[in-house]
């Protein structure tokens, strides 16, 4: 059983809100007049239909349709040609950009990193958005991105909606984001709670959940496919998949009951 510890954030977690450093988080920046074409040809969602500020889940695969990453794409709220941000964990940076950089040609497109010294913070929980709306960030839509003003400070915001839970990042200085949590009065949660509960969410996580050699139809995460958005490295062993409508194997979330078994322990279930 969890201890009395992680069973307390876990609740805070689900039933107010709460915050934690953001440790793990890496950041592309794509820019180019065309940024919008080629990117749109490398992922799994529909690039071209996000207006500026909004942002949509993504898998990048291979040619035989394998799962390489997975990451959020924001297209950036600013004049001018599109330009946008890939948000990924810090373990997929290296893969990512390195499949990126390869499939440059002729294109004109470039690639940095961003947001790379600059602390962060994750606020979780159903009373997320009402917390930061007096603040002047309202969270509209499930990914959205804004660059904002706190006080006299800049800060960038980035909203998502894990499983049903409201999920904001804050990029700004330290000093800020200081100021801003003591403002809150929120409670922080350590990492282990924060795996805890996405894995009580049924949120997978590549490198744990999803791997290099699977496909997307079988992680059940339809909402980073575009069935009509047109040609994409992988897209057609997708759409093979979804014309035949099954897969061998799909990833499910379950409840056990009674003592946890040990790490490695080979589980089965009655047909």
């Amino acid at each position: 059983m969890p201890s009395t510890s992680l069973q307390s954030e876990l609740a805070v977690l689900r039933e107010s809100a709460a915050f934690a450093e953001i440790t793990d988080r890496a950041f592309l920046r794509i820019t180019g007049s065309d940024a919008t074409r080629w990117l749109n040809g490398m992922v799994t969602n529909n690039i071209t239909a996000l207006a500026p500020g909004e942002g949509n889940y993504n898998f990048l695969l291979n040619a035989q349709g394998r799962i390489q990453g997975d990451c959020t794409i924001y297209r950036e709220p600013a004049d001018g040609d599109a330009t946008f941000l890939l948000k990924t964990d810090t373990s997929q940076l290296g893969t990512i950009q390195q499949t990126l950089d390869k499939f440059i040609i002729m294109d004109d497109v470039e690639i940095s990193t961003a947001y790379e010294k600059e602390p962060g913070l994750v606020f979780i929980g159903p009373d997320v958005a009402a917390l930061l709306l007096q603040f002047g960030m309202p969270i509209k839509g499930i990914y959205r991105f804004a660059h904002i003003t706190l006080g006299k400070n800049p800060a960038s915001v980035f909203t998502s909606a894990e499983g049903e839970i409201p999920h904001c990042e804050i990029y700004a200085s330290k000093q800020v984001l200081d100021t801003l949590v003591k403002s809150l009065e929120l409670s922080t949660i350590t990492p282990e709670a924060l795996e805890a509960f996405r894995i009580l969410s049924a949120i997978p996580k590549y490198g744990t959940d999803i791997r290099d050699r699977d496909l997307p139809q079988e992680t059940a995460q339809t909402h980073a496919l575009h069935f009509a958005k047109g040609c994409y490295l992988g897209q057609e062993i997708v759409e093979r998949i979804r014309s035949r409508g099954n897969v061998h194997r799909t990833f499910h979330a379950f409840e056990l009951t009674g003592d946890l078994p040990q790490p490695g322990a080979i589980l089965t279930a009655e047909s």
